[in-house]
């Protein structure tokens, strides 16, 4: 089987290399570059990058002006890594279309994990069926069943099960949760996933052991 590409930027070598090494033990094909400019070259003479993992300062041409190019043309997914946690920043990356937000320093396991997370959700299940521990989450017909007995979820319920199956093994905190679920639209309380959870575990019945909470941070979804 061919080895999913990831292209590297950053304009620190050794920052590079970490990433690098930690993706090529999980199997990827990754391509390094140090600055923008020779990011977006590689990237469109380049055939099959399946996810971009782009630091923002960078000289030349910065991570931003990077994005802005590429979704002029490509859905690629791509993982924003920096040392500032201005929450100006990482707004301005959902709005140009980042799928990930990591601050430095990060764990590179934990940077392992979001980029299978994050190829997993961009790789069709939204249109697809997935089954997982009993639970089958069909996202076209917006239907859960357990042991193939239909259950009845709310919106906002089905969105958060969807969202825990797709980042399976990942730990969540409730601000990225909220984020990511209930997008950034919205200004309540963190607290609301605590209160959501508590009702699609009551629903998931025995299978509601599959959600973790994770006290200081938040949840994390896990098939025994």
């Amino acid at each position: 089987m061919e080895k999913l590409k990831i292209l590297v930027v950053d304009d620190e070598s050794r920052m590079r290399k970490l990433v690098k090494d930690f993706l090529v033990r999980s199997n990827y094909e990754v391509i390094e570059v140090e600055n923008g400019e020779q990011a977006l070259d590689i990237f469109f003479q380049t055939k099959g990058i399946a996810l971009i993992i782009l630091d923002i300062m960078m000289p030349k041409v910065d991570g931003w002006q990077v994005c802005r190019e590429i979704r002029k043309y490509s859905d690629v997914p791509i993982i924003m890594l920096t040392a500032r946690s201005d929450e100006k920043d990482e707004l301005l990356g959902f709005e140009l279309g980042v799928d990930e937000y990591i601050s430095k320093p990060f764990s590179p396991k934990i940077l392992v994990a979001r980029v299978e997370a994050v190829l997993r959700r961009t790789a069709g299940i939204d249109d697809g069926v997935t089954e997982i521990g009993g639970i089958t989450l069909d996202r076209a017909a917006h239907q859960v069943k357990i042991d193939n007995v239909p259950i009845d979820l709310s919106y906002k319920e089905f969105e958060l099960l969807s969202y825990f199956v797709v980042n399976n093994g990942v730990a969540l905190s409730r601000e990225k949760i909220l984020n990511n679920v209930w997008n950034y639209d919205y200004f309540g309380d963190a607290r609301t996933i605590d209160t959501h959870v508590k009702k699609l575990r009551s629903k998931l019945g025995e299978k509601g052991r599959y959600i973790k909470t994770i006290w200081g941070l938040g949840y994390k979804f896990e098939v025994d």
